[in-house]
């Protein structure tokens, strides 16, 4: 406290901060109320454009990001880069901090100079905390960025499948699009995460949808010899149409299927039924033969190309067999369990054919 009385109370350092500035950065509450009760500038900015209450938000620092907010600092003032001290909460995951500025009142889908709102840059860091918090203040969660980015583009990018599911069940718009024409499944397919896939495709997206360089998410997922992820997509576009054809067996009070799942199938009470799909391709399919079958099924061209994209050797094709197999076996099970479910409904129909 000392020191501060020989510092003149405006001056400012080379990054133009003042003592002011100082004492918000570093938490320090009895300096900043020295230096309040002396008089000096609340709105000074530093050469970043950022006020007490960027530096205060940006560190953590609740206590004395209160007494800012007391003060009456602009909530809504934005440094050289668009942001907000709502920003900066959000950006070093500060959610005591986020929870403060939003009861203060700070605006929730302010955007930056890169046209980011405080979701995307939630979605960045992966704090589901705080997206939440944003989220249940309004914030909205298909707004795209610069790069057409939405808060779902970046949490599939940077692998948050917690932060995916968050953004499923606010009502993100899963088909959307960013500058290279990518929605988050071809993000998801790009990197194999097959977790964010699985959300997506339970939660329903458009699989017609093409990138830049005209490929659908099933085919980028092919291209980068994602095989588990390949079949995955060819199920669920099985189970998509399927369900067109099947609407009144629809639970339209579970619209997501909490028991539906697109992932390799590893139950028990299977292993048999697999053992022998195994030994049908590896020993009696011969070459060309499940594209016989996997025609006859309604696999389309597009499901056959992927399939056999995966190479294994001159016997590939007892692999993309076995592949085409299970991929029916997983549509038969699927019919076979809506069935089960929907039978107790006399207003229900009865029949229900495989996929």
């Amino acid at each position: 406290m000392e020191d501060l009385e020989d510092v003149a109370l405006d001056h400012t350092d080379k990054l133009g901060r003042t003592a002011f500035h100082r004492a918000a950065e570093h938490g320090q509450l009895d300096a900043l109320d020295f230096l309040v009760g002396s008089g000096c500038d609340h709105s000074v900015k530093d050469k970043e454009g950022n006020t007490a209450l960027h530096l205060a938000a940006g560190r953590g620092h609740l206590s004395v990001l209160q007494r800012l907010v007391d003060i009456g600092l602009d909530l809504e003032e934005r440094n050289v880069e668009g942001l907000t001290a709502l920003h900066a909460a959000v950006e070093g995951v500060h959610p005591d901090c986020v929870q403060l500025l939003l009861g203060a009142g700070s605006s929730v889908n302010t955007l930056t100079q890169k046209e980011q709102s405080c979701l995307h840059y939630a979605a960045l860091s992966g704090s589901e905390d705080v997206a939440r918090a944003l989220i249940h203040s309004g914030a909205c969660t298909n707004v795209s960025d610069r790069q057409g980015a939405s808060p779902m583009h970046l949490a599939v990018r940077h692998n948050f499948p917690a932060l995916v599911q968050l953004l499923v069940d606010a009502g993100s718009d899963l088909d959307a699009t960013d500058n290279r024409q990518q929605t988050p499944l071809h993000l998801a397919a790009e990197h194999a995460w097959q977790d964010i896939a699985e959300m997506l495709l339970v939660a329903g997206v458009n699989l017609n949808l093409r990138d830049k360089q005209g490929k659908t998410a099933l085919a980028v997922a092919a291209r980068s010899n994602h095989v588990v992820l390949v079949d995955m997509i060819i199920k669920a576009d099985r189970l998509y149409k399927w369900e067109k054809d099947h609407l009144s067996l629809r639970d339209p009070g579970d619209p997501s299927g909490k028991s539906l799942t697109f992932k390799q199938d590893h139950r028990q009470e299977t292993q048999q039924l697999r053992s022998v799909l195994w030994r049908l391709a590896s020993r009696y399919l011969r070459p060309q033969e499940w594209k016989k079958l996997a025609y006859c099924w309604e696999f389309t061209e597009a499901h056959v190309h992927a399939i056999e994209q995966q190479w294994t050797g001159t016997k590939s094709y007892q692999e993309h067999g076995h592949r085409m197999l299970l991929i029916w076996l997983h549509g038969v099970a699927t019919a076979e369990n809506i069935r089960k479910e929907v039978s107790s409904d006399p207003s229900t129909p009865r029949k229900c054919a495989a996929m």
